[in-house]
């Protein structure tokens, strides 16, 4: 044994893996970067090698290519604690309202963060308005760059917060027979990440971590439709890629998302100017060689019925119990139609239920 308590003789694959990302002329493939990276989840590098390593695929860039996201995507979904999909499915079945070319399936809208404007936590709260008509299955942590993270603002909701260890893998499909709305807390079911983390805060920089939380849905077999949003516009078409790779594993009518990017650094549909958006198209039918069409357009606030605002107007407060405030004040219809705080939050509800293909159910509104 080494002195760091990893058995040495699993230091020569990832010594030969670290020196081919070196070299550009012979690119190491997506499925051996994916191996090297599920070994993190292990406990099976030291912290220089998983150091080395991340280092390395930022370095190279090889951390924002789609094979390589959706590879590494898929080995962290792996090691998460198992969910019973056969019971969870069996009850998705029975309480999803079929509408439109909704399937009733699980939705999740989630940004990759990293944007240090400090905005609202506005997919938490567009989460929790869909669940009035979609499945929600929100997937979330603590903020990592930002005061306030999905599982902060829950958490300080009053004068009851939700408890975060509630839901866990052993009973999601009871808290779905109850209730169309989960927050998948990602330390209850992602269980390598507790190697992860002390690495991440030590490093201190950006690595594929930092990409993989939406990628990394641990029920992404059950996931019908989600919004995606990134803070980098060139992640866009690289998300929408990784998301089609995956999606062509995937049954028809589980196939739906959208990639969205603020053109100011956003991670959500923005309140203050033009948003990117990747649509990931579902093909009529459903093989691994079925046509998968990736399409690309751009949305404003007016597009909505909606004003400009600038992103001043829409930032979160100092602490997560702050926001949580706002969250509530929204919830009980206490916040003003025309504040900015809801307008945004409104606009990317809606993103999310034409995505879900639920808009497309008919000519009545929904209430």
């Amino acid at each position: 044994m080494s002195s760091t308590g990893h058995p040495s003789s699993q230091y020569t694959p990832i010594t030969s893996l670290l020196k081919s990302l070196r070299n550009t002329q012979t690119p190491t493939s997506a499925d051996d970067i994916a191996e090297a990276f599920s070994l993190i989840f292990e406990d099976r590098l030291s912290p220089a090698q998983a150091a080395t390593f991340l280092t390395l695929l930022s370095l190279t860039s090889r951390d924002k290519d789609a094979d390589v996201l959706a590879a590494c995507a898929d080995r962290m979904r792996k090691a998460a604690f198992h969910v019973d999909l056969p019971a969870l499915k069996s009850i998705v079945e029975t309480r999803g309202v079929t509408e439109g070319t909704y399937h009733g399936g699980l939705c999740d809208i989630v940004g990759t963060g990293g944007s240090s404007l400090q905005t609202y936590n506005i997919s938490t709260t567009a989460s929790l308005i869909a669940s009035s008509l979609l499945l929600m299955s929100k997937h979330g942590n603590r903020a990592q760059t930002s005061v306030s993270g999905a599982a902060d603002i829950l958490s300080s909701i009053l004068p009851t917060p939700p408890s975060l260890t509630a839901s866990n893998a052993q009973n999601i499909p009871q808290i779905y027979e109850k209730s169309s709305y989960a927050f998948l807390f990602a330390p209850n079911f992602h269980p390598g990440m507790r190697y992860a983390g002390p690495l991440r805060k030590e490093m201190g920089i950006r690595t594929i971590f930092n990409l993989l939380g939406p990628l990394a849905h641990p029920i992404e077999e059950l996931v019908e439709a989600r919004l995606i949003g990134v803070t980098e516009g060139a992640l866009g078409p690289v998300f929408a890629e990784a998301l089609r790779i995956s999606g062509l594993k995937k049954a028809k009518g589980m196939r739906k998302a959208m990639v969205v990017s603020g053109r100011e650094g956003l991670d959500e549909i923005s309140c203050a100017g033009m948003t990117d958006c990747w649509k990931v198209n579902e093909p009529l039918e459903c093989s691994e060689q079925a046509e998968v069409e990736i399409e690309h357009f751009q949305l404003e606030p007016t597009d909505f019925g909606f004003p400009t605002h600038p992103l001043s107007a829409i930032r979160g407060g100092d602490a997560p119990k702050d926001n949580a405030d706002i969250l509530m004040r929204l919830l009980e219809g206490k916040l003003e139609h025309e504040d900015p705080i809801m307008q945004v939050v409104l606009m990317n509800t809606a993103a999310m239920l034409v995505v879900s293909g639920i808009c497309e159910g008919g000519d009545q509104p929904h209430g």
